[in-house]
């Protein structure tokens, strides 16, 4: 038998071997397009956290239910990425638990060091309800904004003294419904969009590579999509 009759079905197999193995990235690994998913709508791979009681696992916190992340909202901590992260554009999907009352949570970015109380310094772009697109700084992170937009907050009972700078416009659908956050956070500078619509911009933030979260504040909120594609400063 000629052995060309052997050679046509291992080539087969190979490219077939091939195609199985490029269709299944593992967990945050890049894609063609350049976009990285954080969540893989399965598990939790790739995140840790941190919650202010004691004696609490991952999963009494956060879990995977029909392919979206979801929270209860308490006790009061974040989810964070393993790895980190300092140049990118970050797509986050979310919406309140529908037939539950809207609360409050955030993603936080260029996490700096280890929790203060059940925050960490880091730079914040606000979820709470009515409020989504506010950017907030905790524990001595830098920032800088609009003087019409900028805030400082002084002797607050949980996080003492931060600034923010407040949006521009309010964006949200209403409760229930699936919002859509794009985050551009290049070197100093961070700008923010929901649904398509520009919401806020600030500056001098600290320019370091640092964890991306995600907070458990106060409502039982849904994440579809967490996607990062890295950027060049």
């Amino acid at each position: 038998m000629s052995r060309a009759f052997f050679v046509v079905p291992v080539v087969i197999l190979n490219l077939c071997l091939a195609g199985a193995i490029c269709a299944e990235q593992p967990t945050g690994s890049q894609s063609a397009s350049g976009d990285v998913p954080l969540f893989n709508g399965r598990n939790l791979d790739g995140w840790d956290f941190f919650v202010i009681e004691p004696g609490k696992k991952i999963e009494d916190v956060w879990s995977v239910q029909d392919g979206l992340l979801v929270t209860p909202g308490e006790p009061l901590g974040y989810l964070f990425t393993k790895s980190k992260y300092k140049n990118f554009r970050l797509t986050v999907e979310w919406r309140w638990e529908p037939g539950t009352k809207p609360g409050n949570s955030g993603v936080l970015l260029r996490i700096a060091g280890k929790p203060v109380s059940f925050l960490p310094k880091c730079v914040e772009a606000q979820l709470q309800s009515g409020s989504a697109g506010d950017i907030w700084a905790f524990y001595g992170a830098s920032l800088r904004g609009d003087s019409e937009r900028f805030r400082k907050i002084e002797g607050h009972e949980k996080l003492g003294d931060f600034i923010g700078v407040g949006k521009i416009k309010a964006a949200e659908n209403q409760p229930g419904e699936w919002n859509r956050y794009e985050i551009e956070l290049v070197g100093p500078r961070l700008t923010l969009w929901i649904n398509g619509e520009k919401v806020n911009e600030a500056e001098g933030l600290d320019v370091l590579a640092g964890p991306i979260g995600l907070q458990s504040e106060g409502g039982r909120i849904q994440f579809r999509t967490v996607t990062l594609k890295p950027l060049v400063d």
